[in-house]
C-alpha cells in the first residue's frame, strides 16, 4: 500500500482523524469532540451511535481504493470487528453493536478496518526501534477509560479470548483508600469497586470529590482545593498541585495508582516474559513524571516477591510513561489497515 490512509481515533472525549502514509507520518490532523453520553445526556445510545457513523462516514474523501483505519475506544471482537461496549462513549449501555456493518452500509466504497484504540496504541508503540528485540510488550492506557494490550514481539502477535477481547482491565474489580478509609465508586459501566471507578480521568475526579467531603477542611487549607475553589479546571489544578508538592494532591495521587500498580505487579508477576510495561493516555501525559513517581512508590513499597528484594531494579527499568506521540492509536490504526491486525 504506498497511498494515504485515512485514520480515526475514537475515544471518550475526541474524535481525532489525520491521513497516514506508510512511511509513518501524519497529516492534516483534526480533533473534535465525541457525541457521548455525558455530551448528549438525553440521547438514546442508539443515537449516539448514528451520530459517530455519520461523523466518521462523512468525512471520509470519496477517493478510489478508500481505505480507512479507525481506532475505536470500545470493547471489542478484534475477528469481527463486533462492538460489545464502551462505558466512555454510551455508558452502561452494553448490547453489541456491528460498528462495521454500519459503517459499510453508510460507505460501501471505503474498507473499513477497526482496531480497539489500546491496541492502536500499542502497534504504534511496539513499532519503535528501541522494542524490536523485546519479547513481549505491555501497554496500558489511563484515560477516559483504563485498558491494556500484550504484544509477542518474536511473533508480531496480540492474543484474544474466545470473544476477541484481551485486556479489559478497567472492569477489573479493584479496591482503594482515601483519608484512611476504604471507598466504593461506581464505574461508567454501571457497576462498582472496577478499576476504572477509582483510577479513569472521571474516577480520579470522583475520588476527589470523596476526599473533599471526607476531609472538608484539609481540602479547603489545600492548594488543589484553593485552586479548584477558584475556577482552574480539575486536570490542571491536579497538575499545578503536584507542581507545588500539595499533600493532599500527593494523597490523592497515591490513591487512584495504588489500584494501577496492583494490577501491574500481578501482569508482570505472572509473566516475567513482558520486557516493558508502556503507559500512556490522557491521564498519564497530564501528570506526567508525578503518575510514574507516584506508582514506582507504590511498586517499591509492595513489590514483587524475592525478586524486588534481590534485584530492585528490575521492576523500575520495566515502566515506562510515554509523551504524546509516542504511543499514538491513530498512527496505530494506520499500521493495523496497512498490515492487518496481529491476532
Amino acid at each position: 500500500m504506498t497511498t494515504a490512509v485515512t485514520v480515526f481515533d475514537v475515544g471518550g472525549t475526541h474524535i481525532r482523524q489525520a491521513r497516514w502514509l506508510p512511511g509513518g507520518e501524519l497529516l492534516a490532523r483534526t480533533s473534535r469532540p465525541s457525541p457521548t453520553f455525558r455530551r448528549f445526556p438525553g440521547a438514546t445510545v442508539a443515537e449516539l451511535q448514528d451520530m459517530m457513523v455519520r461523523d466518521l462516514c462523512d468525512t471520509v474523501p470519496a477517493t478510489p481504493d478508500t481505505v480507512v483505519g479507525v481506532s475505536f475506544g470500545a470493547a471489542l471482537d478484534h475477528r469481527s470487528g463486533l462492538v460489545y461496549a464502551s462505558a466512555p462513549l454510551w455508558g452502561d449501555h452494553s448490547e453489541p453493536y456491528d460498528l462495521r456493518a454500519a459503517l459499510t452500509a453508510r460507505r460501501s466504497d471505503v474498507r473499513w478496518h477497526i482496531v480497539n484504540d489500546v491496541t492502536a496504541a500499542l502497534l504504534h508503540a511496539a513499532a519503535a526501534d528501541g522494542r524490536s528485540g523485546h519479547r513481549k510488550v505491555l501497554l496500558a492506557t489511563i484515560s477516559s477509560g483504563i485498558a491494556c494490550r500484550v504484544i509477542d514481539q518474536r511473533q508480531r502477535r496480540i492474543p484474544v479470548d474466545g470473544c476477541g477481547l484481551q485486556g479489559e482491565i478497567g472492569h477489573l474489580p479493584a479496591t482503594a483508600e482515601l483519608a484512611g478509609r476504604p471507598v466504593t465508586l461506581d464505574c461508567d459501566c454501571g457497576r462498582p469497586g472496577h478499576l476504572a471507578a477509582y483510577a479513569s480521568g472521571p474516577g480520579i475526579a470522583r475520588m476527589a470529590g470523596t476526599l473533599a467531603r471526607r476531609a472538608p477542611a484539609r481540602w479547603a487549607a489545600s492548594r488543589l482545593g484553593r485552586r479548584t475553589a477558584d475556577g482552574t479546571g480539575f486536570e490542571a489544578a491536579l497538575r499545578g498541585a503536584l507542581d507545588d508538592r500539595d499533600e493532599l494532591a500527593l494523597e490523592l495521587l497515591d490513591a487512584v495508582t495504588a489500584p494501577v500498580a496492583a494490577v501491574l505487579r500481578t501482569a508482570l508477576c505472572l509473566d516475567p516474559e513482558v520486557d516493558e510495561v508502556v503507559l500512556t493516555g490522557g491521564v498519564v501525559h497530564g501528570l506526567g513524571h508525578h503518575y510514574r513517581h507516584a506508582l514506582m512508590g507504590d511498586l517499591t513499597r509492595q513489590g514483587l516477591y524475592l525478586t524486588s528484594e534481590r534485584t530492585p531494579e528490575w521492576l523500575e527499568r520495566r515502566i515506562t510513561v510515554t509523551g504524546p506521540g509516542e504511543a499514538d492509536s491513530l498512527a496505530g490504526a494506520g499500521i493495523a489497515a496497512c498490515a492487518g491486525v496481529p491476532a
